[in-house]
């Protein structure tokens, strides 16, 4: 790929990322502070994990990508001070806007270039942004299952849910 063809697709991908924020933060927002330890099962990450894990991954891919290196991820942990889906939702509003504005700057030499992911996966930096959307989707996608049996309601994600109605 080319610098001119990265850029067009990291410009698509930042705008796609963009809206799909929205539906991170909308989903976020809807997890009920009193289920938080809920897991479907012992392998599955709690409910304040998942929204540890979005928050702080979604900044950390961001980052290691405008930045062209991939540190070692962010620890989950309860040292994150992120407790309620109130903190995880303002740490989201306040650092992944900005990790997001990062790689829209990028040049389209930047985002052509090859970026290791940890050893494990090589490709060009606008494969692995196309990568971060994929992820945040995904455990966000998990986090919508748990918020039933937390006790709370699922908002629309792609149009209304069974929850909403026609909102």
């Amino acid at each position: 790929m080319n610098s001119e063809h990265a850029k067009i697709v990291a410009d698509f991908l930042t705008s796609d990322f963009e809206v799909e924020m929205q539906t991170t933060l909308r989903l976020m927002e809807a997890v009920p502070a009193g289920g938080l330890d809920y897991r479907p099962d012992s392998k599955s990450k709690t409910g304040l994990g998942l929204l540890r894990h979005i928050t702080l991954e979604d900044e950390w891919l961001l980052n290691s990508i405008a930045d062209g290196v991939f540190p070692p991820p962010p620890d989950d942990s309860d040292a994150c001070g992120i407790m309620t889906p109130a903190d995880a939702c303002a740490r989201y509003r306040m650092k992944v806007p900005a990790a997001l504005d990062r790689v829209r700057a990028m040049s389209g030499d930047k985002l052509a270039s090859i970026l290791d992911l940890l050893g494990m996966i090589q490709a060009p930096a606008v494969i692995m942004l196309a990568m971060a959307i994929k992820h945040s989707v995904h455990h966000r996608g998990q986090l919508s299952t748990y918020l039933r049996p937390m006790g709370g309601q699922v908002p629309g994600i792609y149009g209304p849910s069974a929850d909403t109605g026609q909102k």
